[in-house]
């Protein structure tokens, strides 16, 4: 049986040990708080105003500045800043969180293709923390794919 790791390397041809790279160093201390507004700012606007219905669909219910305040607090706790994230919200529980959603390989790679023009339009990241942040933003999205795929069975 593969666990969630392996069929997340599996879907989203990233090595665990590469996604996980971004635990060698602090990247919350290397770019800074703004960084991650920034990013998921530009990443939630892209995601709105996506000329894919069945995609922006997928976010008609969220509130776009709380989407935004999720993300970011998420991402500076996780890239080593505050537990701003679960201070607030409790434990991240990734799966749990992305289960009311369509969790779905298409939904990963469109959700990817927007994180990436993000990461590409922000300034204040290097090219080496994009590298590792883009390598755990696509094996963890195929982490949520396994595991929609396991509570759906």
């Amino acid at each position: 049986m593969n666990t969630l790791q392996q069929k997340a390397t599996e879907y989203s041809g990233v090595k665990s040990e590469d996604s996980f790279a971004i635990d060698s160093v602090n990247l919350y201390e290397k770019l800074g708080h703004q960084t991650f507004v920034n990013l998921s700012t530009n990443f939630y606007n892209r995601v709105y105003d996506d000329e894919e219905e069945w995609f922006r669909s997928i976010f008609a219910n969220s509130d776009k500045e709380a989407a935004i305040q999720n993300q970011y607090e998420f991402f500076v706790q996780r890239l080593g800043g505050p537990q701003l994230f679960s201070q607030r919200r409790g434990h991240p529980a990734l799966i749990a969180r992305h289960r009311p959603f369509p969790v779905t390989h298409q939904a990963a790679e469109r959700w990817l293709h927007h994180m990436q023009n993000a990461l590409d339009n922000t300034e204040g990241i290097d090219a080496e923390s994009k590298t590792k942040m883009m390598n755990y933003f696509r094996h963890t999205a195929f982490f949520l794919v396994a595991g929609n795929e396991m509570l759906n069975q």
